[in-house]
């Protein structure tokens, strides 16, 4: 088949579905964008033919929650930016949003460079980034900024966890929200509370607790809970939209709820792992099994967590779908055999997320495929600003389109996975749903299950700024909140005098007079001291 055939594509049969609407029709692509939708298409001769009859034809997805190849904890993730993409393109997944994490100190922009050397080589998928705010200062404000306007970086991670690595205080917070909202970027949020965990760390290996069981009593519900709700109310109070990363539990996830119904601007994501699987494997009496699934926050072993975060997926309290993907071989876990804060954190998921939305959301009733659309792809190009370019089936739309098996089945297992990590957290799951065809870019990358990928052929995705789903109504809602000032007639009587060397402490009675004349006389006559605290907006206390 000549080169021009090969841009040339037709999805023939299917049912084409997006977020709003379901529609029987034919999809033709060419040079990589959708160029046609309908029946009876007039397509040139010689184009590939995939049919579609009894299928699915879905916009491709986008994990909004990967760290490919990431340094972290001693070591690097085992999958980097080639094996991760690969492994997404074979589940449906045909975009990744990515975080750049400097370190403590390091240049943000130097450590965004660093990160497109490591991934621009490697992806088989398109990807963007957030870029992590680790540490706080004038320099960071100032990268921000060109971050936005030159790197095409529209969301910026801060850390409430990690005390002495990421973590920052609740000033370096406000301050950090602020600078989002002045740049019309979305604050995303890892929501824990640092200090709480570091102390009970240190408590939990003092009695001898140092395997992985460890790592959730370290981090529990209510330590998230109260994380997510200190950052939705920080955030408001700067008017910065927020996005909360991998809600892990219910506590969290209706904190969100709550929030959302008062009309915060806030939005939840959760992940493949908090939806699948449950923290009861901590305590799982072989250390590998357990410690695969170490990762912060931690899966919750309540039975009832991935139903309730699920119910709210559904219902649209939670927006997107991550996987947090980080993955680390059972090697790399040993590093924390002896003591369960060593243990690398991170779990797989990004080549299983679309099949397990499908089999816990739409299989089990709780959601249709257009909202399976909306939590796997559509949503996030909205917030993230890259819709319709992506997450839509449309006329000019990028070609990442999946044709979607709903009624076959596979069984998930490390054996067969295209992941280079050795386990997998859903080992031995079977799901329905299956990505038989995938079309990335306009180029068919899955056939039938077989992956056929080009190493540095995904593209690096911008975000612009001020994305209309997370910044439409900041302007109306901050005039509404704005703070005004009460205009009164000035206050004329008698105004106490502390004790001192001075005077005996009585009240001194002022003459009503002109304001002028009262000021003067305050000034020259009345020795005031302040109060515990200083003098409140300069006026007398």
């Amino acid at each position: 088949m000549d080169e021009s055939a090969q841009n040339r594509i037709l999805i023939r049969g299917g049912r084409v579905v997006n977020d709003d609407r379901m529609q029987d029709a034919d999809v033709y692509i060419e040079d990589g964008v959708i160029a046609q939708i309908g029946s009876d298409l007039h397509v040139p001769g010689g184009c590939r033919v995939i049919e579609a009859k009894g299928r699915l034809v879905i916009p491709g997805g986008i994990d909004t929650h990967t760290h490919m190849q990431l340094p972290f904890m001693g070591t690097s993730a085992i999958d980097d930016f080639y094996t991760g993409t690969r492994a997404a393109l074979a589940g449906g997944t045909t975009m990744i949003m990515d975080f750049v994490l400097p370190s403590r100190n390091e240049s943000l922009v130097e450590a965004y460079h660093k990160w497109r050397a490591w991934a621009d080589p490697k992806v088989c998928c398109d990807y963007s980034f957030h870029v992590g705010v680790t540490w706080w200062g004038p320099k960071v404000t100032q990268e921000m900024e060109e971050l936005c306007q030159v790197h095409g970086i529209n969301s910026f991670k801060m850390f409430m966890a990690y005390k002495d690595v990421w973590q920052l205080n609740d000033t370096e917070l406000l301050h950090a929200f602020d600078a989002c909202k002045r740049l019309g970027a979305l604050a995303l949020v890892h929501a824990e509370n640092g200090d709480v965990i570091k102390e009970n760390s240190t408590k939990l290996l003092a009695q001898g607790i140092t395997g992985p069981e460890g790592h959730e009593m370290s981090r529990p519900e209510e330590v998230e809970a109260e994380a997510t709700n200190r950052a939705c109310v920080l955030s408001n109070q700067v008017g910065c939209p927020l996005y909360v990363v991998h809600v892990m539990s219910k506590s969290a996830a209706d904190v969100l709820s709550e929030k959302r119904r008062a009309g915060y601007v806030v939005f939840g994501e959760t992940i493949a792992a908090s939806l699948g699987a449950s923290g009861s494997h901590y305590r799982h009496t072989c250390w590998r099994h357990a410690a695969a699934f170490v990762m912060g926050p931690p899966l919750r072993s309540d039975p009832t967590t991935p139903g309730h975060l699920m119910d709210l997926l559904a219902n649209g309290d939670l927006q997107t779908t991550g996987t947090d993907n980080c993955t680390f071989s059972g090697s790399q876990k040993a590093l924390g055999k002896d003591d369960f804060t060593k243990i690398p954190y991170g779990v797989n998921g990004v080549e299983d997320r679309m099949s397990i939305v499908w089999e816990k959301g739409v299989a089990q009733g709780k959601m249709d495929p257009c909202r399976f659309v909306a939590v796997t792809s559509t949503s996030a190009a909205k917030i993230f600003n890259i819709y319709p370019k992506k997450g839509r089936i449309a006329v000019g739309s990028d070609a990442d389109v999946v044709v979607w098996n709903p009624h076959a089945t596979r069984v998930i297992s490390a054996k067969t996975h295209h992941q280079a990590v050795d386990f997998n957290i859903f080992e031995g799951m079977e799901v329905h749903g299956v990505a038989e065809w995938v079309v990335c870019g306009g180029r068919v990358v899955v056939e039938d299950g077989e992956v056929r990928v080009v190493q540095g052929s995904g593209r690096y995705i911008p975000t612009p700024v001020y994305s209309p789903t997370v910044y439409a109504r900041t302007p109306a809602r901050d005039a509404a909140k704005a703070w005004k000032k009460v205009e009164r007639e000035p206050y004329t009587g008698p105004v106490y005098v502390a004790n001192d060397a001075s005077n005996d402490g009585t009240i001194t009675e002022i003459e009503p007079q002109s304001v002028k004349a009262t000021a003067s006389y305050a000034r020259s006559s009345v020795k005031v001291n302040q109060p515990p605290g200083g003098n409140a907006s300069g006026s007398f206390w």
